[in-house]
């Protein structure tokens, strides 16, 4: 088949990576330029979007932050209907979605102005997370205030585009599902993935070291397929969520939903039989779904810094990825995956890399 996949960047590389493997053409789009790319290059093709969308027999993506501009002008390649991707980026139609499934989020408002968030504001008597409707991504877009901080200045800034005011949630993990359904309706999930971050960007993530119960892992692949079901949904799709209370009590809250390959995925690049992005074009393309192969694994972002230390290259079993991009503090520029024996033996390697791999912004 002929593939094309908006968005240039790391993950529109990797599932190209994937269409090689199983033997599919593809191009790639950089909605940044405008440009039709070929893989694994940074020079232009001779095509336009609208020639390289005819030539496709499918359109994917590589981000949700298209705008309804591109949407509009690919959306008869794609594989779900265009409003209900649309639905999908904005977080007050996500959040309603989820309601109406009866999928458990955190309590929200929706606010359109400066003057509907400071009215939700002065009303609230709890600690609250502002995030804008529509884009946003490693902590950016989002606010937090408690009772007794200043509201002017916060509803100010943060009322400039409409989006939602959340509860503040007593979480104990921050976790995530990503899994991918067929044109059949068949579902593939990976298992339940701790997510560790700073600053609000993802620092590591750990699968496959059954760290969580089982009826956890049920309970989030449930939200999943329900999700996916609803949507008719064809490919892979993430699902953040809170862990709240303890033991039996342990449950889910959706934090966000990501319509894509996802960053808490690399993981399986190395830990899968079959890893997220060959997972994601085999559901695209009409390819069985195979049972899912684990092995544990440590994923660690590589963020802001100049390259991967030569010993993670040399390790046995490490396997980096540089992105080739430019560095700068808070810029994801590669991953390293990491095959672990135990849950502990993941977090004491996060713990000796994570600093030497990461530069934030300060």
């Amino acid at each position: 088949m002929k593939i094309l996949i908006l968005g240039n960047g790391q993950l529109g590389q990797m599932l190209g990576k994937a269409v090689i493997q199983q033997g599919h053409e593809c191009v790639l789009y950089s909605d940044r330029l405008d440009k039709v790319m070929a893989l694994g290059s940074q020079q232009p093709l001779a095509m336009t979007l609208a020639e390289a969308n005819d030539w496709a027999d499918v359109t994917t993506w590589e981000h949700e932050h298209l705008g309804e501009e591109l949407v509009a002008k690919t959306a008869d390649k794609f594989l779900l209907k265009a409003e209900r991707f649309n639905g999908l980026v904005d977080r007050r139609t996500q959040k309603a979605l989820c309601d109406e499934l009866d999928i458990p989020t955190s309590a929200w408002k929706a606010y359109e102005n400066v003057a509907e968030l400071t009215a939700i504001l002065e009303s609230c008597d709890h600690a609250v997370v502002i995030k804008s409707a529509k884009g946003g991504y490693d902590g950016k877009g989002q606010w937090r205030w408690k009772p007794g901080d200043e509201i002017a200045a916060v509803a100010e800034e943060a009322g400039q585009r409409p989006g939602i005011v959340e509860d503040m949630i007593n979480f104990t993990d921050e976790v995530s599902v990503v899994g991918a359904r067929s044109h059949k309706g068949e579902q593939r999930c990976f298992p339940l993935t701790l997510n560790v971050h700073t600053q609000g960007i993802l620092s590591y993530s750990l699968a496959g070291a059954e760290h969580f119960s089982k009826a956890l892992e049920a309970l989030a692949k449930e939200h999943h397929k329900k999700l996916t079901d609803a949507l008719d949904y064809v490919g892979v799709l993430a699902i953040e969520f809170f862990v709240v209370g303890e033991g039996e009590n342990q449950h889910l809250l959706v934090n966000e939903v990501a319509p894509r390959v996802h960053n808490s995925g690399h993981w399986t690049m190395s830990g899968a039989n079959c890893d997220q992005f060959n997972l994601h074009i085999r559901a695209i393309t009409g390819l069985p779904l195979p049972d899912l192969l684990i092995a544990p694994t440590l994923m660690v972002n590589v963020i802001g810094v100049a390259g991967i230390p030569e010993a993670l290259w040399e390790a046995a079993a490490a396997e980096c990825h540089w992105y080739g991009k430019d560095a700068r503090p808070g810029r994801k520029v590669g991953h390293v995956n990491i095959m672990i024996d135990s849950f502990e033996r993941g977090e004491n390697l996060a713990s000796t890399w994570a600093d030497k791999l990461q530069l934030l912004a300060s």
